[in-house]
């Protein structure tokens, strides 16, 4: 072989060596965590999975970020469909699991749960589950209503004239408040929730989040509004003058919505025995328990968790029976209608 002809073979070796390199898959001691759930309350959990296995699994996480809440990671699960990177998704909401279930993305699996978990709480084909939820409750800032028989009791108050410019909510678009509102889509029919959607958007303060209509009570710029128990008792923590209101207790009403986080195992997920043995690690009482400690007050599924978040009433609450698979119906089309009345 001629000197040229041995150095082009030694260059195309050496490239493929890189190349092949490059392609080997990470070890399935590893698993790719995508987590809509705030790093804070996510990766001491996550840790602790990690010390669990002595570390011979390495959890490598990503987190949402505010500004796209759990959007951004479902698109780029979306996106990454063909070659998937993500593992197992946390979802600190359910809706847009849903969406990824209804795209085929997930994988069913047999949870490790007691026969008396919550039916509602399960993907009928396995391949999501709730658990440690946040309830949509009122906010009311006590100075402004200093008479506790005048504090709204329902959701439906943010379309009441009484409270008209007093009230707020976040824009249903993203997060719990887009689940909510979808629930209620799949409960009342879709030209009645657009309808009051509508009034809503007439009489209510609109705004970013959830956690600006808690701090906006807090600090007396508004009367009341709708958020989720985790932004409520941050105010309440920081002794704020305000109460909690678990809405719509009456007999004919809904009851309350609560919301659970969500944990799912991709369907090509590249470490299918570390996200499932990561699943299980999470379905566990004890991240319940951790979760419902924290200063979120997160609120227990499992029927053996046995820690009363602080959030919770001394009354038992009636919680609003749901079916979160047919709430995701036609997201697509639905949120193109909410788009109409919130961004036009």
């Amino acid at each position: 072989m001629i000197p040229h002809q041995q150095f082009l073979l030694h260059a195309v070796l050496v490239l493929s060596s890189i190349f092949l390199v490059g392609c080997v898959k990470r070890s399935e001691s590893d698993v790719v965590v995508y987590s809509a759930l705030d790093e804070e309350f996510a990766f001491p959990i996550l840790n602790g999975f990690e010390r669990r296995s002595e570390n011979q699994t390495k959890i490598i996480p990503k987190f949402d970020v505010e500004s796209t809440k759990t959007v951004g990671l479902v698109n780029q699960i979306i996106a990454e469909k063909d070659r998937p990177v993500c593992d197992l998704f946390w979802n600190n909401e359910i809706l847009h699991t849903v969406r990824l279930q209804k795209l085929g993305l997930l994988k069913p699996r047999s949870w490790n749960l007691p026969a008396n978990y919550p039916p509602e709480m399960v993907a009928g084909d396995g391949s999501w589950c709730g658990f440690a939820a946040r309830a949509r409750v009122l906010i009311v800032n006590t100075e402004v209503i200093d008479d506790p028989s005048q504090y709204p009791q329902s959701v439906d108050e943010l379309a009441d004239p009484k409270w008209k410019g007093r009230c707020a909510m976040a824009r249903p678009l993203f997060g719990t408040t887009a689940t909510h509102f979808a629930v209620l889509q799949q409960i009342r029919g879709k030209k009645p929730t657009l309808d009051f959607l509508n009034a809503i958007q007439e009489n209510s303060v609109i705004l970013s989040g959830n956690k600006q209509v808690a701090t906006a009570v807090a600090s007396g710029q508004l009367a009341w509004g709708l958020t989720d128990t985790d932004d409520a008792i941050v105010e309440k923590d920081r002794h704020a003058p305000v109460a909690i209101v678990f809405p719509d207790q009456n007999p004919n009403q809904l009851g309350t919505l609560r919301i659970p986080n969500a944990i799912a195992v991709l369907k090509d997920a590249p470490h299918p025995v570390a996200a499932d043995l990561l699943a299980d690690y999470l379905l566990e009482p004890s991240t319940e328990e951790r979760l419902a400690m924290g200063y979120s007050s997160q609120l227990p599924i499992h029927p053996n968790s046995k820690y009363p978040p602080r959030v919770l009433p001394k009354e038992s609450v009636r919680w609003m029976s749901v079916d979160f698979e047919s709430a995701g119906d036609d997201w697509v089309s639905w949120s193109a209608e909410l788009k109409k009345i919130f961004l036009d």
